[in-house]
Formats: C-alpha cells, structure tokens, sequence
C-alpha cells in the first residue's frame, strides 16, 4: 500500500479528524449493540450499513496517524466496501424471507418497552416485515371492476400481492379512484401500485405503507457528515492546484483557496437546493446529500436519495430536473461573467488548451475572448474556473445512467426499460473512455462510482403508467444536448480551425 509520512499524531491539524473517527467508531459500537437482539437479520443490517463507512475510516483514520492513503488505495476500498455491501444486501433479503425471524422481530418491535415508557422509533420499525392479511386481501379484491382494473389473477408478492387483470381506463384516473376505495375499506394501511407487468401489460401492486419512507440510520447520517467534510477538504486542494501549489503541503496558504472553494460550493448547494426545493414542492421527501470528494475537479456532487415513495414518473422529472438546472444556471453564469471579467487582462494564466477541454466552454470563450483563446497562455478571471468546474458536475450527473439526475429524467420520460439499457449503455462509454485512457483518473473514479453505487434504477412510482408530457421530454433532450457539450473536447484539427488553443 502505497504511503507517505505526514506530520506527527495530535496536532492542531488533524484533532478534528481525530474526533471525527472516534465519533464514527463509536456510533458503530452502539449500532451494533442495538442491533444484536434482533438475530441475524439486525446483525446482517448493521454489517451493511457499516461497509460503506469502512473506506472512509479507513482513510481518516490513516490521516490521523500521520499516513497519507493515495487515490488509487481509496478507489480499491471502495470497491471493496460496496461489492460487500451488495453482498450482504443480498444476504438480507434472503434472511428476511424467513417467516420465524419475522414473527420474532415483529414481536419485538410491537412490544412496549417498560424500561424506558415508550415504543420503539420508526428507523428501528423498518425492520419489520408485516404480511398482507387473508382478511385485507379478500376486501381489496372488492375494489376492483370493470369500469378500472379487471382483476382475473392474484400473486402473493414479497409483503403484499399483484393483480393481473385489463386497466380499463385512464390510468391517473384508476390509480386515484382505487386507492380511495382501498381506504374506505381497510384504511391506510397499503399503497397502490399501477406498474407494467413483465408481459408488457398493466399490473396493479399492493403494498404495505410501511415501504413509504426511507429512514436514514445514524450510521448513514455520520457517513454523510463524513463525506461532506472530505468534499470540503478535496474542493480546497483542487482550488490549490489552480493556484499553483499543493494545499495539504501548505495548508497556512488556506486564505488564498477560499474564494475558488467558496465558489465551488455555491454551485453545489444550488444543485442541492433546487433538488430539495422542487420536492417540498411536489410533498416528496429527500435523504440527506452525501457528497462526493474527488481531487481533480473538488467534488462529483451529492447522492441524494428519494425517501418516499413517488406518486407519478413527472414528479420524478420535476425533481431531478431542478438541481442541474439550479446548479447549471450557476455555473453558466459564473463561467460567462469571467470570460467578461477577463478581458481585463487580470487573473490567472492558464494554458490555451484549457479551452479545448469542452467544446461548449472552448466555443464561448472564443466568442468573449476573441483571439486571446489562441494565445500560449490566456490570463482569465477565477470565475471562469469556477464555472467551468460546476459546469463539468452538473453534466458528470446528467449522463443517463441509474440513479444519476439524467438517469431519473431518462426513466421519467421513457420508462424502465429504456432507462435500463441507457444506463447499460453510459457504463460501455465509461468503460471504452477508461481503457482508451487510462491516464485519466477522473474517468475511472466517475465509471467506479456509478457502476457500483448509482447503477440501479429508482424504485417505481405509484402510476408508472401516466407518460409526462411533451415539454418535459424536450427538456430531457435538451439537457442531455448540453451534457454532451460540455463534456466532448474539441478533437486538435477542429480547434485549430476555430483558433482555440495554440
């Protein structure tokens, strides 16, 4: 394993890291200890939830020791840690298909708790399996007829059931009307699902309510906080590679990073913003961001998770949308006021070739700057880095794969199956740039996470069925335009014919 020395344990330094690991250690501990009385399937939860902190520990915890892991180390932990994750997710599933770990654990978590006067929380409650009730089953079947959902078929279907049968009418329309019969029958207690069956035919799903929201363990929230903290420490080394020196090797030079981090962060908290904004908007919940620290360009953006359940694919749209958008705007219009500003003659020299990097970036520079963008070296104002850094994490997260923002929008607007194959597709591009280039760090860095972390689909809407409208799938191919713009370079001889770079 590749390391270096850094500067002795226990200074000023690396403390709050130090406290950070501690914190982190001990929240595992106690996960653990909550989760032992509840068997195997606690103990495979706890396991799962503390995989995707190891390479992170792992990495902190060198730092505070005084030993610096390279890239490369981190990239093979991570793989590491999310290929265990899957493993015992797999592992979970298969355990909580046992019925008697269900009775067992539902027995628990319905008993009062004298010791402490209250019932367990709802994040210990998600370990419940409730089963759909012969009771229940046979009133839903009531609710359907032929001016909605024919059912001719029910398939007991992990917690609840599927029935197949002929959808009879509009699909806004019968998804409404059959959950309001649902409840007048046997209360809240199970959501609707109007979904394609595998036979390309409309199939209505029954769940329980209990699959509604997401809650995030503790042991997830101090993932988070983790990650946010390497994101804030990687966005002030990429601003000190700007700037020409190596932040972590002169850390009393932090005052000159700021403004280039700073900037950084004004595009990522937009993306977020907008994200969370549109879903208090359409009543969706949302998980806590985890950032994505990289050295090359500060950040990759957040993993942000839907909490709750969808109740349509444009609401997914909507959300999905609103961050680039939010974030986008924000970078365009930092990079275009310092293409303006950098007429000036002030700022930072930067290779022309900078400007052959994307041909959006390179093709508006050379409309600002003129012949300047043929020069050796071009001086131009922070702003531009800036935006052309958020411009570069807006698009990374609109490529159309999995759970990427152009992955959400693509299964918005086109369904699973299209969703599927694209981001099938993106990983092939991702893998052909990767071996064509292996130089190119970033590359595999975005093509590991993706692949492993972001590569499944999100989970289906209430209607699936109800296709958004003509305007949203512009936007969708409108943004992927731009994706492709920022993200292809200007091949030498096309560059050379516009005068961008020497």
């Amino acid at each position: 394993m590749p390391i270096s020395l850094l500067p002795p344990m226990f200074t000023a330094e690396n403390s709050a890291t130090i406290a950070i690991c501690l914190i982190a250690i001990g929240i595992l501990g106690w996960g653990f200890y909550r989760n032992r009385s509840y068997g195997k399937i606690g103990i495979l939860a706890w396991l799962q939830s503390s995989a995707l902190m190891l390479p992170w520990l792992v990495f902190f915890g060198s730092f505070a020791l005084g030993i610096y892991i390279n890239l490369a180390t981190v990239l093979v932990l991570l793989l590491i840690s999310t290929g265990l994750y899957i493993w015992l997710g797999n592992r979970l599933r298969l355990a909580a298909q046992d019925p008697n770990a269900n009775a067992e654990i539902t027995k628990k978590l319905n008993r009062y708790q004298p010791e402490t006067g209250s019932f367990p929380s709802k994040s210990e409650q998600v370990l419940a399996i409730p089963q759909i009730s012969s009771e229940d089953l046979e009133k839903i079947r009531g609710i359907f007829g032929i001016d909605t959902f024919f059912a001719t078929e029910t398939i007991p279907y992990q917690q609840g059931a599927i029935f197949k049968g002929n959808l009879r009418g509009e699909p806004t329309f019968v998804h409404d009307r059959l959950q309001q019969k649902m409840i007048d029958l046997v209360g809240d207690k199970y959501r609707i699902f109007l979904v394609e069956g595998f036979e390309d035919r409309p199939v209505v799903v029954v769940l329980p309510n209990t699959n509604d929201q997401l809650v995030m363990t503790t042991t997830q929230k101090v993932l988070a906080v983790l990650l946010l903290v390497a994101t804030i420490g990687s966005s002030l080394e990429t601003a000190g590679v700007f700037l020409g020196f190596d932040f972590y090797a002169h850390t009393d030079r932090w005052p000159e990073t700021l403004p280039l981090s700073l900037g950084l962060w004004t595009v990522l908290i937009s993306h977020e913003l907008g994200h969370w904004l549109m879903a208090r908007a359409r009543q969706v919940k949302l998980s806590w961001p985890n950032f994505l620290p990289t050295a090359q360009i500060g950040a990759f953006g957040a993993i942000t998770r839907f909490a709750s359940v969808l109740p349509d694919r444009s609401t997914l749209f909507d959300v999905s949308i609103a961050g680039p958008a939010a974030g986008g705007l924000i970078a365009f219009l930092m990079l275009l006021a310092g293409l303006l500003l950098s007429r000036s003659g002030n700022g930072l020299e930067i290779p022309a070739q900078f400007f052959q990097s994307s041909i959006l970036v390179g093709s508006l520079a050379k409309m600002v700057l003129g012949n300047e963008v043929h020069k050796t070296l071009v001086t131009i104002h922070p702003l531009v880095v800036i935006g052309w850094l958020g411009m570069v994490i807006t698009a990374l997260n609109l490529m159309p794969a999995g759970q990427l923002d152009g992955g959400r929008m693509i299964q918005a607007i086109y369904g699973r199956k299209v969703a599927q194959r694209m981001t099938i597709a993106t990983l092939i591009i991702l893998g052909i740039v990767v071996l064509t280039n292996p130089a190119n760090s970033l590359i595999l860095y975005w093509a590991v996470l993706v692949g492993f972390l972001q590569r499944s689909l999100e989970r289906p809407s209430l209607n699936e069925l109800t296709e958004p409208d003509d305007a949203r799938a512009a936007l969708t191919l409108l943004a992927l335009f731009l994706m492709i713009a920022v993200l292809i370079p200007f091949n030498p001889e096309l560059a050379g014919k516009f005068g961008i770079g020497d």
